[in-house]
């Protein structure tokens, strides 16, 4: 059974409170979980802000009850059900939703405060069979955003020649930390007879341990000769550590500590720091 949405858990949550007894979003989100038996694996799902996606459903459904005066606050981080909460349960309705709360004058000025203080968002925020909650509804418009930005970068490096790529792939590196921040720490050597490494990563000052790393414009598929020829030129090197980014990379790419990176990865990477390359 998949997780129950946010306005699903509005009922069970409030049933649970009928007892009046004041309780933590914790502890009505630990009680939850028994009673619609939730697994541990669907307990373990994340919201990229690591948060578990099933107890912020239950935190976002608690404030949705608690806009609607079906909850109160009794101190930090406990609640308990009001009077109204008492009667709505009296009832018995087969479920509670957003449709359900604007019978409640408070719940709707909620609402169009919210579609007030944030206009762009108010078709959102009026979707009456919303199963999102709002943090699940900017993650997903951020994962939007950041693929629509890798298809862009993609479109803006494959015309590039492949002495572009390949310091770009160098300074992609060095954005996301390797070699720290010192202008000295990479460089590309892509030219004739490089012997297959097109870009060096120094990681101390000594320039003692070193990332070497291989960037190739490829449509397709990389086949093991070319991986082969990558991994030799490191062992001619003497290296411990390599990187290889391409059109497609194959998890033949693993000998000598090699990273792979294909298209898809490598385009996300550079989508997130694309300012400072």
């Amino acid at each position: 059974m998949p997780i129950p949405d946010f306005q699903t858990l509005m009922h069970p949550l409030l049933r649970l409170m009928s007892d009046r007894r004041e309780k933590s979003v914790r502890e009505t989100s630990d009680l939850l979980v028994e009673e619609l038996r939730v697994t541990p694996e669907e307990l373990a799902i994340l919201l990229p802000s690591g948060q578990s996606v099933f107890r912020n459903r239950v935190g976002w459904a608690k404030t949705y009850l608690s806009k609607a005066g079906l909850l109160a606050s009794t101190r930090r981080g406990y609640f308990s059900i009001t009077d109204r909460g008492i009667e709505v349960l009296a009832q018995a309705p087969n479920r509670i939703d957003i449709r359900f709360l604007e019978q409640f004058p408070e719940f709707v000025g909620f609402r169009e405060r919210a579609i007030q203080t944030e206009p762009e968002d108010a078709a959102a925020i009026s979707k009456q069979d919303s199963e999102q909650t709002p943090d699940e509804a900017l993650d997903q418009a951020y994962a939007r955003i950041q693929r629509e930005l890798a298809d862009q970068v993609l479109t803006a490096v494959k015309p590039g020649s492949s002495r572009f790529f390949e310091d770009m792939v160098v300074k992609l590196l060095l954005a996301m930390g390797y070699g720290g921040s010192r202008l000295d720490a990479g460089k590309s050597l892509g030219r004739p007879g490089d012997e297959g490494i097109d870009g060096l990563i120094n990681e101390d000052k000594l320039g003692l341990d070193s990332i070497y790393v291989q960037a190739k414009k490829w449509e397709g598929t990389v086949g093991r000769p070319e991986i082969q020829k990558f991994v030799g030129a490191l062992h001619g090197k003497r290296a411990k550590k390599g990187g290889g980014s391409s059109q497609q990379a194959t998890s033949q790419m693993r000998p000598a500590s090699t990273f792979p990176t294909s298209t898809p990865r490598l385009r996300s990477l550079t989508a997130r720091h694309w300012q400072v390359l």
